[in-house]
């Protein structure tokens, strides 16, 4: 008998997220809040499904129906995360998981399934590992080894970070986080995500996560929206202000929140994904960090084309140029609109 595929209830959360905790695959991003705050966040229906053998819960894949006139409608596992696919502790969960997806898709009228995996997961779909790559990276619980562990031109701007007298203070601040990211991305020509999406992942995650602020003669000047999973670290929204660059407030900031997750107990830095050929993906790799290349992966309907929704794809530069200088209440206003169907 196949094993059989359910839809989470909440009864099960708890079950599913100690299977997650301890999949040795399992992240952050596959835990079972991330439905509810992608549901109210962003008003898309959020499929969870998990496989039982026996009692015990063998395979967990988190889905989301992404429905959109601008970019279609597609499944996502998982959307505006870095990491999912199914996560499963034997084969033929997996299988059931990946077949279920596809049924799901047909029900939906979905074109697309898309899965965002580390290691590929469904054999035969299509899979590109040119889009991101990822950056992971031990830490010792020493400080001044992990000073050391970045390489000397990166490790004398964190320096200057540490000698222009900034300070960092920890807080659950959703609000002020918000604006200094709406600033940020707005720079960079990108819509931004509501503010009720950074509440909600606060509230939701408030006993692993922490957002770090950076002052500069009490003024904020950069930020980071940070989460824990088992040993890891992962700093995952950052924002910085158009002074932040002089000041070397990002290079501060990340040794910030390295050094203090070290000191709580964290052993691995996530610094998150990257496209290739970006500023930020250049900005990792200066600090010492090896890229590991990720595998998304796409079941697709004959009719439909993997998906291209991404700020290189030439077709967005206009807009991209565009967007840079809207007034920011206007990109605010606007941006979260757009975001709720990109993922």
């Amino acid at each position: 008998m196949p094993p059989l595929v359910h839809e989470l209830a909440a009864a099960q959360e708890d079950a599913w997220d100690r299977f997650v905790a301890a999949a040795p695959a399992g992240t952050f991003f596959h835990r079972a809040g991330w439905r509810s705050v992608i549901e109210a966040g962003f008003r898309q229906q959020a499929h969870y499904l998990f496989v039982e053998q026996d009692g015990a819960i063998t395979g967990v894949l988190p889905l989301v129906h992404m429905r959109s006139r601008l970019f279609g409608n597609r499944l996502i596992s998982a959307p505006f995360c870095v990491y999912g696919g199914p996560l499963a502790s034997e084969p033929e969960s997996a299988q059931a998981l990946i077949e279920r997806a596809v049924d799901l898709a047909g029900r939906l009228d979905a074109g697309v399934v898309e899965f965002r995996g580390q290691v590929p997961n469904a054999e035969n779909w299509l899979t590109r590992s040119d889009l991101y790559a990822t950056f992971r990276k031990a830490i010792s619980a020493d400080p001044e080894k992990n000073l050391k562990a970045i390489p000397r031109k990166q490790r004398a701007v964190v320096r200057k970070g540490l000698e222009n007298g900034l300070t960092a203070r920890i807080d659950w601040e959703a609000d002020r986080f918000h604006a200094l990211y709406a600033l940020s991305v707005r720079n960079l020509g990108t819509p931004v995500f509501s503010r009720r999406y950074v509440r909600l992942l606060v509230e939701r995650f408030r006993d692993c996560s922490e957002i770090l602020t950076v002052l500069d003669d009490e003024k904020p000047i950069s930020a980071v929206l940070s989460f824990f999973f088992r040993d890891e670290v992962l700093p995952y929204y950052g924002a910085n202000t158009p002074q932040a660059r002089h000041r070397a407030a990002s290079d501060y900031m990340y040794w910030e929140v390295m050094q203090r997750a070290a000191g709580r107990g964290a052993r691995l830095f996530d610094f998150g994904r990257s496209k290739f050929g970006t500023g930020s993906f250049a900005f990792k790799k200066n600090w010492g960090f090896t890229p590991e290349p990720l595998h998304y992966q796409y079941w697709t309907r004959p009719s439909e084309a993997i998906p291209d929704i991404n700020p290189l794809n030439p077709k967005y530069d206009l807009l991209i140029r565009a967007w840079k200088h809207l007034p920011l209440p206007i990109a605010n206003l606007i941006g979260p609109g757009i975001v709720r169907g990109i993922g």
